[in-house]
């Protein structure tokens, strides 16, 4: 591993692959290539198509949010599975995703996460104060609009079906899908 071996978490990484090695679990060639096959595949666009299906088809919409693997498994994303939630926004409820411990994260589906998620700042202060976070991100959400937190892990990722734009009920798919946006998905967002 070239560039940030000195890091810690760089450091903390290539410890945890060579033990892994070392058990006969995996090799470095397999590491590279579910790396390579992740980020090559990794897009917002991913989760855009999933939440652009699931406005425009009730059973699809069921299919995500009772089983948001089986979702993106239908939609073609199933080659990794995080134990997938899908949380949908409403003119009363808000959602917004975060992982306290790291930065856990469904990259196939939203592409890498942005540096801001992965901050202190953000991991600490958005389960303390999120209507807070929310307005610095310029979602200034009415004050009884409910506001809930999700915590991912490494068992469970989280994804935020944003409520359907109104006066799109025209659009295709493929035209809804690219109203979505990353920080929609995350729920720092309103489309």
């Amino acid at each position: 591993m070239t560039g940030h071996d000195d890091l810690p978490v760089a450091a903390r990484t290539r410890q945890l692959e060579e033990r892994l090695i070392a058990a006969g679990l995996t090799s470095d060639d397999e590491i590279d290539e579910f790396l390579t096959r992740l980020y090559t595949k990794a897009s917002p666009v991913n989760g855009a198509r999933m939440v652009a299906r699931a406005w425009t088809d009730p059973r699809y919409r069921d299919l995500l949010l009772s089983d948001g693997d089986a979702g993106a498994a239908e939609m073609g994303f199933g080659d990794l599975t995080y134990g997938l939630r899908v949380v949908p926004n409403t003119g009363s409820a808000h959602n917004v995703i975060v992982c306290t411990l790291c930065s856990c994260y469904p990259v196939s589906l939203l592409g890498p996460s942005p540096g801001w998620y992965k901050s202190f700042a953000y991991r600490s202060r958005t389960v303390r104060e999120p209507r807070a976070v929310l307005a610095e991100f310029g979602l200034a959400l009415p004050p009884d609009t409910g506001i809930t937190v999700w915590d991912s892990t490494s068992e469970a990722r989280y994804m935020v079906l944003p409520a359907r734009p109104d006066g799109t009920g025209e659009l295709a798919e493929d035209d809804l899908a690219a109203l979505v946006t990353r920080n929609g998905l995350i729920g720092t967002a309103l489309l």
